[in-house]
């Protein structure tokens, strides 16, 4: 008997309109498709037309509706009316919430405007909100980079123009040898993805070097487990095998390198009068200047920087043999490396039939390439040897001629740019008036750093002092600490945007809890006022006195500007938008509308008009009308006159929105390769507006600005550092990559703690946000601490056990979990997944509260005390960078508690509690 079949509807009708914007579930901006019904959010998926991800959207793009419909979104602007941290606000307007701000910040902007900090997160506009502060006229801004990655990015500007992912990317058509260095899937993940899955189309090899084997490093065919901390003594053990073996790239370091230039006695360059280095041109003998037309430059002399990079890295403590128990790598395994390293590099060298000329008149018919390229993060960038080791990182591939060449690693425009196309910081406080210049950028001498007439730190976090000279992305990890000591001065207002300050995204979480609520001998907070801006809430709400909540991605603009971080190809130049392709149903503004609307109460240059009134009605008005130079706006495409300079375009905005969010252009054929050389490259870079000038210039493998701090704690010059850090400067400011073991030097450990303690974030997690999204959790709900199996048996662990971790700060207890291919002897654990009871709209039991954990409550932003009396932060002693990699600690198998340890009381949240389920029908 037939049964009555049901009838299906197999391709429902998704949507009945779709809008084209940029993703913001990670840093990657991907375009999307956002799918509607009857105005609502229905299905996100990739756009196949943007030149980022080409269709490909990872679990978090896709989950990106999850997050717009968030319960955890705040609803209205917030006014604190019980004690700090008690989450106890009243609903105010917009107007009373402006007012509060206003009257806060102008009186302190007329007397002391350094006593505002204004700090921001990942917020991807620094350089709308940099302007805004430096109008304000504080000194005290910075963004996510000090804590994050800024030992990758500097050190990558000093020595060639620009670093990995948001800088450039490998050949991935052509690189036949790929090499990743501590890169967590978090990091550019789609594109990282999609290259990846060429290379192995192509039969390319793929090396990864982690201690940890997760993600990328999984796919590799080949994985060392490096030693935490060690990446900088492979690397140049690495360097030492190719220079003794001679499989290094002469003509590419002559003609492309400061390798020839000449220094005097003092390690300085010699000089012309106009101030240019000079070589010894190989031809005639003579010494001219580096950039002298049709110049052969010569390696050769004693007085050279390429003998004294020999001298250094020949030296027998480089050697495999001598670097191998360290690193946690065979000596042997070492050798081969090197050894295909300089087989790939030379042996399969690429040709092209293009012919270019450089910036010295010398006209080639082809372009060869070396198809080896690298890649790295924030694994070997957080430690407190992480910029030198960066430094040997891009020397490794500058000595095999595989950056800008074919098949080798490419920079994506407007990079590159060296350090001396940047701006220098600025630190001169004018009451009532804007600061005196940008407030980062990259120091070339003692001269450079952000003092006070009497020696001080101009800035609350110390940025640009002796203690970290070049601090380019400042240090966002010391604010409060700093703050609340009162070290160097005391602020009155914190504002942050969507920085977790008071968990996830700072060391010692606990201790700035009170630090946060910390109140002085009558009463009064130490740190007075307390603005946080963010969509959701976190548990930094809960520390705020005025809360100014922003919309969600898919509910205002934002603009992934050529003056930021944009989302730029290696063979074309692009720049993107976010648009409201849904309005908000909640009482909230965009964080940039906001600034735009506070920076006219305030009166700030930029922000008024002659007259006074408000230049801008908001972000979208300011992204469209904003001239930053001559030419030169926030978006570089369907300008007035044509694209990247012209005048301001009324329609500039809807031009982008009818191209799917995005502008783009490709660069010219023979100005693909060798752009910092490369004069069609330099000619179309003006073109474009990326310089107003021609610049070429070259690599530099030796960085004069840090020799000139060297000859300071010398005794030599003007400004001179404080004797107690004398030592460290003589000693790390190496103008050539050096590695030491920040181990030895009592980073964070000591014989009793003896175990390395990682974090990474996973694929499908980004923002710390990312933790309460309905679909994310379902892949990542709680984090267990991952034991290596040498560790785990020495402990008689098993499956559904606890440890207690403990470091010289503190201790908590987590369940663990077995993993086999991890260092022997390194533990870690998913980063950002444990969250505080109360917080994020999570049910009180859930396990992100119950059973997921920080690394950061054991992480102190301070050394621990070294009996000098002296409060010595936790960073990498050249850029600030927090060293949160360098935490060492001890494990013990324990009871299971009720629930991970430390346990902290619930917090009060001003949106409650979410349903038990999230279930909604959209569109008919």
């Amino acid at each position: 008997m037939l049964q009555k079949q049901p009838v299906l509807e197999t391709s429902p009708h998704v949507s009945n309109e779709v809008r084209q914007t940029t993703c913001y579930m990670c840093a990657c901006r991907c375009g999307i498709n956002v799918h509607l019904k009857d105005g609502k959010v229905a299905y996100i998926e990739g756009n196949r037309d943007h030149p980022v991800n080409r269709g490909v959207l990872c679990a978090k793009g896709s989950a990106g509706i999850m997050q717009v419909n968030a319960p955890s979104r705040l609803r209205a602007p917030l006014k604190r009316v019980g004690p700090r941290g008690s989450g106890e606000f009243e609903e105010i307007t917009w107007d009373e919430a402006l007012g509060i701000a206003t009257d806060w910040l102008a009186p302190i902007r007329e007397a002391a405007p350094e006593k505002l900090a204004f700090f921001t997160g990942r917020d991807q506009s620094q350089s709308f909100t940099s302007f805004w502060a430096q109008g304000f006229g504080t000194p005290n801004y910075a963004a996510h980079g000090g804590f994050c990655s800024v030992n990758m990015a500097a050190a990558g500007i000093y020595t060639m123009g620009g670093a990995f992912w948001e800088f450039g990317q490998p050949d991935w058509e052509r690189t036949k040898l790929f090499m990743l260095f501590g890169v967590a899937e978090d990091h550019d993940s789609n594109p990282i993805k999609m290259g990846l899955g060429r290379l192995k189309e192509r039969g390319a090899k793929v090396i990864g070097v982690n201690p940890i084997r997760t993600g990328y490093n999984a796919i590799a065919d080949e994985w060392l487990g490096i030693t935490p901390g060690t990446d900088g003594l492979l690397i140049l053990a690495l360097i030492h095998e190719l220079l003794k073996a001679g499989k290094i790239d002469l003509d590419y370091l002559a003609h492309r390198t400061n390798a020839p230039v000449l220094l005097d006695d003092d390690g300085l360059f010699q000089r012309d009068g106009e101030g240019r280095p000079l070589v010894r041109d190989r031809t005639t003998g003579e010494t001219v200047p580096f950039d002298a037309q049709k110049i052969i430059p010569d390696l050769r002399g004693a007085d050279t920087v390429f003998t004294k990079l020999i001298e250094r890295y020949l030296d027998p403590q480089y050697a495999p043999d001598a670097v191998a128990k360290r690193c946690g790598i065979p000596a042997q395994k070492i050798k081969l490396i090197a050894a295909e390293l300089a087989r790939v590099a030379f042996d399969e060298a690429i040709e092209i039939d293009q012919p270019w000329t450089d910036f010295r008149g010398h006209s080639y018919d082809k372009m060869i390439g070396r198809p080896v390229s690298f890649h790295s993060m924030r694994g070997i960038s957080a430690h407190a040897n992480g910029f030198q080791t960066c430094r040997a990182l891009h020397v490794l591939q500058i000595i095999l001629g595989s950056v800008e060449v074919p098949g080798g690693f490419r920079f994506k425009p407007p990079y590159p740019k060296p350090a001396t196309a940047h701006p220098k910081p600025h630190c001169r406080v004018t009451p009532g008036q804007p600061l005196d210049g940008p407030h980062l950028g990259f120091v070339h001498g003692p001269e450079d750093l952000c003092l006070n007439d009497d020696g001080t730190p101009a800035r609350i976090d110390k940025a640009f002092t002796w203690e970290n000279p070049m601090s380019a992305h400042g240090l966002m990890h010391m604010v409060i600490s700093n703050a609340h000591a009162g070290d160097p001065y005391q602020i009155d207002t914190l504002f942050l945007y969507m920085a977790n300050m008071s968990w996830n995204s700072s060391m010692n979480s606990a201790g700035v809890m009170d630090m946060l609520t910390d109140t002085d001998e009558n009463g009064d907070y130490v740190i007075p006022h307390i603005i946080y801006s963010d969509a959701y809430s976190s548990e930094m709400v809960a520390y705020a006195d005025l809360i100014l909540p922003d919309t969600t991605y898919l509910e205002r603009h934002d603009c992934i500007s050529l003056l930021d971080r944009p989302i730029c190809e290696a063979d074309a130049v692009a720049d993107a938008i976010r648009w409201p392709v849904i309005e908000p149903d909640r009482n909230v503004r965009g964080f940039q509308s906001v600034l735009v609307d506070l920076g006219a109460r305030l009166k700030l240059p930029g922000f008024v008009n002659e007259d006074g009134s408000a230049k801008y009605k908001d972000y979208a008005d300011y992204m469209t009308h904003h001239i930053r130079r001559p030419g030169i706006g926030p978006l570089a495409g369907w300008r007035e006159g044509g694209d990247s300079r012209g005048d301001a375009n009324p329609n500039q905005i809807d031009r982008y929105i009818e191209n799917g969010g995005f502008w783009m252009e490709h660069i010219p054929d023979e100005a693909l390769y060798y752009k910092p050389w490369n004069k069609a490259y330099q000619d179309w870079a003006v073109a474009k507006g990326f310089y107003d000038s021609v610049q070429p210039y070259i690599f530099q493998l030796y960085v004069e600005p840090m020799r000139k701090f060297q000859r300071a704690a010398d005794g030599h010059g003007t400004r001179q550092p404080p004797d107690h850090l004398r030592d460290q400067i003589r000693q790390k400011m190496d103008p050539l990559p050096i590695w030491y073991d920040v181990n030895e030097e009592d980073q964070q450990g000591s014989d009793e703690f003896s175990i390395h303690a990682l974090t990474q974030r996973p694929m499908a997690m980004y923002h710390s946000w990312g933790t309460q999204n309905a679909w994310l959790r379902q892949i990542h709900g709680r984090n267990p601490m991952y034991i290596p199996t040498k560790l785990w048996e020495a402990n008689g662990f098993n499956t559904g056990d606890w440890a207690r971790v403990t470091s010289p700060h503190g201790s908590i207890t987590v369940p663990v979990a077995h993993m086999a291919a991890l260092n022997d002897h390194t533990i870690w654990t998913w980063n950002a997944i444990g969250k505080r009871k109360g917080a994020w709209a999570l049910d009180k039991d859930a396990p992100e509260a119950t059973q997921g954990f920080l690394l950061n409550h054991i992480i102190h932003e301070l050394l621990p005390p070294k009996g000098d009396g002296l409060r010595w932060s936790n960073s990498d002693p050249i850029t600030g960078q927090a060293a949160w990699f360098d935490l060492k600690v001890k494990i013990e198998k324990v009871d299971a508690p009720a629930e991970a340890q430390p346990e902290f009381p619930p917090q009060k949240s001003p949106v409650g509690q979410g349903p038990d389920k999230l279930t909604w029908k959209v569109g008919k």
